[in-house]
């Protein structure tokens, strides 16, 4: 890691990594121009063959991933990988000089926030329209997410029982009062949770909702979602809410003591008997000054193929949006369920009125 706060990798065969300096020197290299932040915009023949990919994705299986998109195509993929909000400031900053082409990032909320800074551009393919969900992507082709997770509720197996909790909504009974485990309102997970809620049962009902969760808090919100887990499991709560592969993680860890956590809790997929659980994408977009439109769009559809849906999901033990595509071995075991058909592109429309919600509920 740099002092810029991205992360670099080695070099693999048709894949390149750099370090802010080494880009800028690679580019400087090609004849590039000057951009905000020094990185150069990317113009003569050359880059035609290259791709320039900002990701906040960094996945051992990635690897093999765009190795093999460089195979199937002869596009090499320069990569520069960040924190997703991070990377729309960096966007953001670089203006019509940018050399990003595609944006990639975890949760429809901040591709809606890269899309609000207007830095997409739409994309119309028929290989996307037919393989990615409409649900899934954004109604105008600006993005589209190609691995969902689930958002589910985590219970401790000696202090909830059977049958005690079904949905998203009976967390807010008082009969939890004290119990109940979460993350901070300015996560972007419990504010697309709240935004999908928002769109269901109207803001009232959405706020009710929040200030009685507060009110059940066993302590005032903190940590990521592996402390809800643990704290679930260790008896400070009762019950929490936490991203599938959060628990995928402990429960296939090398490590005896995370295994223990994961076999102390329940894994609930809430609303089975009515609309279904919360699920969100990891998604990209082409950007709108992406210097290699073409190739960007190549690199999407590649993404919803069926080889390269089974590495995008593995890479963080979530599922495939093709319905094709062989699953994550882990998320699969989890059993089957039912999802959420609302559009995710909601959950971004909705963020603002999500994060004054839980303000006003006094959700930390």
């Amino acid at each position: 890691m740099t002092g810029s706060g991205f992360i670099w990798s080695p070099a693999l065969p048709g894949v390149r990594l750099y370090e802010e300096k080494d880009m800028k020197n690679y580019l400087l290299g090609l004849g590039m121009a000057a951009a905000t932040l020094g990185v150069l915009g990317p113009v003569g023949p050359a880059a035609a063959e290259e791709l320039n990919l900002y990701s906040s994705r960094h996945y051992q299986t990635d690897e093999a991933l765009y190795e093999d998109f460089t195979k199937a195509t002869g596009i090499r993929i320069n990569r520069i990988e960040g924190k997703g909000d991070a990377l729309i400031e960096r966007i953001k900053a670089e203006g019509r000089n940018s050399p990003a082409d595609v944006f990639l990032t975890v949760d429809a909320g901040r591709l809606w926030r890269a899309d609000e800074a207007v830095l997409f551009q739409s994309v119309t393919s028929a290989i996307l329209q037919q393989r990615v969900p409409e649900n899934l992507r954004h109604p105008d082709g600006k993005w589209f997410g190609f691995s969902t997770r689930a958002r589910v509720i985590v219970a401790n197996k000696d202090m909830v029982p059977a049958g005690a909790i079904a949905t998203y909504e009976d967390l807010a009974d008082p009969k939890w009062k004290g119990k109940i485990c979460i993350r901070s309102s300015s996560n972007i997970y419990n504010l697309s949770l709240l935004g999908s809620m928002i769109a269901e049962h109207g803001e009232q009902k959405a706020e009710d909702w929040a200030k009685a969760v507060v009110a059940n808090f066993a302590r005032p919100p903190q940590g990521g979602d592996t402390d809800q887990i643990r704290a679930v499991a260790s008896g400070q709560c009762a019950l929490g809410l936490a991203n599938t592969y959060y628990y995928i993680r402990l429960k296939t860890s090398k490590k005896a003591e995370n295994r223990a956590v994961a076999d102390k809790v329940e894994i609930l997929f809430p609303n089975q008997h009515g609309r279904g659980a919360h699920f969100n994408v990891s998604g990209a977009g082409v950007l709108k000054n992406a210097p290699h439109r073409a190739a960007a769009v190549k690199f999407l559809e590649y993404l919803a193929s069926d080889s390269a849906q089974r590495y995008f999901a593995d890479g963080n033990n979530e599922f495939p949006v093709v319905a094709s595509a062989e699953a994550n071995t882990a998320a699969a075991a989890l059993g089957a369920h039912k999802r959420d058909p609302i559009n995710v592109a909601v959950y971004g429309q909705n963020q603002a009125l999500a994060q004054k919600i839980f303000d006003r509920a006094g959700w930390k």
